[in-house]
C-alpha cells in the first residue's frame, strides 16, 4: 500500500468523521482503512486519531499532519490534471536539434505554420553540425542526416539527399559547361567543408573519387549557395537546398545523367527521436507535420 494512499484514507476520515464512511467511500472494509492508519501513525510515531464509539477526531498533531496532507494530495491531482492536460493537447516546449542546411532550408520556413496549427506548443530550435545527445541535452527531436545504429532511437525519413552538381548560367557562359566528371579539374569547384560532405563522388557502378584542383571551401550550404548564386563556380549541393533556384532559372544543374554523392554512398535525412512507448503529444504532431509537409518541399 502506498504511502499516498495512506494519505487519501486519513484525510477521507477526518472530512467524513468516520472510518465506516471512508470504507464505503473507497470500497473497501473498515479493518483495511484502520489497518493502514495504524501503519501511518507507525511511521510518524505519533498519534494522528483519537477514536471513540460514535466518531474519529485529530489529535493536535494531527491537525498539523491534515494541513500538510491536504496540500499533497492537492497537489498530485493537480500533477495528474496536468498530464493528462498534456496528452490530450500538445503543448509544452519542443526543443529541436538541426543540421544547419536542412533546418535554414526546409524546416525553419515551415514553423509559423505548425505555430499556427499548436498555439500552445513553444518551439525552441537549435540549428547545429554537431552530433546532439538527446537524453542529456533534453531534445525532443534531432535532425540528421544518415540513420544512427543506436538502438533507443528511431529514425524516420523526411528527405533523401539527391546531391545535383550545379552552377549559376553565368558562370557556365563564361566558363564553359563541363561535359564530363573529369571536366572538373578545369573548373572552380565550391566545397563544403563538413568532413562528410567534402569529397565528391561519381556514383557509378564503381565509386569514382573526382579530381578537384581549384576550390574554395565553406562550412554551410546556404554559404555554397550564395557562392554559386554569383557565379564563384560549382557546386555539389542537394536537391532540397536548391529547389527554387532550380525552378527559376538562377541556378542550372550540371551533368543531369550523373548521380554524384559527397561520400561512397547515396543518403537521406532523418528526423530522430527516443525509443518510447509514449511518445508526447507535441512530439507526435511535430512529427506527423514533418512527414505531411516536408515531401512537396524536398522532393
Amino acid at each position: 500500500m502506498s504511502s499516498l494512499n495512506r494519505l487519501l484514507y486519513f484525510n477521507c476520515v477526518v472530512e467524513t468523521g468516520s472510518i465506516s464512511e471512508a470504507s464505503r467511500i473507497f470500497d473497501v472494509q473498515p479493518s483495511s482503512i484502520s489497518r493502514q492508519l495504524a501503519v501511518l501513525e507507525q511511521e510518524l510515531g505519533v498519534r494522528l486519531l483519537n477514536k471513540t464509539t460514535r466518531n474519529t477526531g485529530l489529535t493536535e498533531a494531527g491537525h498539523k499532519y491534515y494541513e500538510f496532507s491536504q496540500r499533497i494530495v492537492s497537489e498530485f491531482d493537480e500533477a495528474k490534471r496536468v498530464v493528462n492536460d498534456l496528452q490530450e493537447r500538445p503543448r509544452g516546449t519542443l526543443k529541436i536539434s538541426m543540421t544547419v542546411g536542412f533546418g535554414e532550408s526546409v524546416v525553419l520556413p515551415l514553423i509559423s505554420k505548425f505555430m499556427t496549427l499548436y498555439p500552445d506548443i513553444d518551439v525552441r530550435v537549435e540549428l547545429t553540425e554537431r552530433v546532439v545527445d538527446l537524453v542529456e541535452e533534453n531534445i525532443d527531436v534531432a535532425v540528421r542526416s544518415g540513420r544512427l545504429p543506436d538502438s533507443s532511437m528511431i529514425a524516420k525519413r523526411l528527405a533523401y539527399n539527391n546531391f545535383l552538381l550545379c552552377a549559376s548560367p553565368q558562370y557556365l557562359a563564361s566558363k564553359g559547361t563541363p561535359l564530363n566528371p573529369e571536366d572538373l579539374i578545369d573548373h572552380q569547384c565550391i566545397q563544403y567543408s563538413y568532413s562528410r560532405w567534402k569529397d565528391w563522388f561519381l556514383m557509378a557502378e564503381e565509386r569514382i573519387k573526382l579530381t578537384i584542383n581549384k576550390s574554395i571551401s565553406v562550412n554551410s550550404v546556404n554559404g555554397q549557395k550564395q557562392l554559386v548564386l554569383n557565379d564563384a563556380g560549382l557546386a555539389l549541393m542537394p536537391f532540397w537546398a536548391i529547389k527554387k533556384e532550380l525552378e527559376n532559372g538562377s541556378i542550372s544543374q550540371v551533368m543531369p545523367e550523373h548521380v554524384f554523392s559527397p561520400y561512397e554512398e547515396l543518403s537521406a535525412t532523418y528526423a530522430i527521436y527516443l525509443k518510447r512507448d509514449l511518445v508526447s503529444p507535441k512530439t507526435r504532431v511535430f512529427l506527423d507535420f514533418l512527414d505531411e509537409n516536408i515531401a512537396g518541399v524536398a522532393d
